[in-house]
């Protein structure tokens, strides 16, 4: 990733990095209880809060390995969310590991855990994932890159909070979903691109199908269709399609679907890998 980012600097571009957190902060949440017998358990605000200077961490080190120390700069993020989304009451983001059927029932029974297959690949956690909305350090990101930095900014969807009676912000337990926090922040920023990197080259329609095929340029209301009729599976592409969307249309911005290695040649208009989502044609009068 470290390469990739490296590779967007050289041509020109400033960037930020925001990244996942849903394995670290499960795992995390589940040392948190096996110690309860020693300490008191942290919430999970507080495991987002943690995950984001772990990963942080991991990232500038492998950044400024790459353009010198000194190049990025994680900051710890925080995210508004609405405390009456219906989310809450829907717990559907992943985090932590992979059960077998019959250890995720006796969690869910133990624990108290909402309990879901993920992708076909097991049985994971899930807790509430609102959308997100103000980002508390959108300046101090806008004053970091214009300082020449690589910045890291809303891990793991940053750290969700709300405001109260008081006017005071309190930690909320729950994991925002990365893609949508990513979008979110370029929209405030003004960003002209937003690349969402996953572990295929670009995204393919009919899935599975003798009818499969893969979209390079999409207009953005094509891409709303797309979603619409099911062509991207919530544990999948959906929230990747989704925050692209989201994107483009308020920000009438490019936003780009590729692979880590392919980044810059995606964002070329003229080429034939990865996919852009871009603002709906407008057809010129006869």
């Amino acid at each position: 990733m470290a390469t990739a980012v490296s590779a967007l600097l050289d041509a020109g571009w400033r960037v930020v990095v925001v990244h996942g957190n849903g394995p670290q902060v499960g795992n995390l949440s589940i040392q948190q209880e096996s110690g309860v017998d020693m300490v008191p358990p942290q919430p999970l605000y507080s495991l987002s809060a943690m995950s984001q200077g772990q990963l942080g961490s991991i990232l500038v080190r492998a950044i400024n390995d790459q353009r010198g120390p000194g190049t990025a700069v994680a900051v710890v993020s925080h995210m508004v969310v609405d405390l009456q989304d219906a989310a809450f009451n829907q717990p559907s983001k992943p985090i932590g590991p992979f059960f077998p059927a019959d250890v995720a029932a006796q969690l869910g029974a133990s624990r108290g855990w909402e309990m879901a297959e993920d992708a076909g690949r097991g049985y994971r956690r899930v807790v509430p994932s609102p959308c997100p909305g103000e980002f508390l350090e959108a300046s101090a990101v806008a004053a970091l890159l214009d300082a020449g930095k690589v910045v890291l900014a809303a891990g793991g969807g940053g750290v969700a909070v709300s405001r109260d009676a008081t006017g005071h912000f309190r930690g909320v337990d729950v994991v925002i979903d990365k893609d949508s926090a990513a979008a979110r922040l370029a929209i405030s920023l003004g960003a002209q691109a937003l690349l969402l990197v996953t572990g295929v080259d670009a995204v393919s329609i009919d899935f599975g199908k003798p009818t499969e095929r893969v979209i390079h340029d999409v207009p953005v209301d094509d891409a709303r269709q797309y979603l619409a009729e099911g062509q991207f599976p919530p544990g999948s592409m959906g929230p990747k399609v989704k925050a692209a969307i989201d994107f483009v249309a308020e920000a009438d911005g490019t936003s780009v679907i590729t692979s880590a290695g392919l980044l810059v040649d995606a964002l070329d208009v003229s080429s034939t890998v990865g996919t852009r989502i871009v603002p709906t044609r407008v057809m010129s009068p006869a």
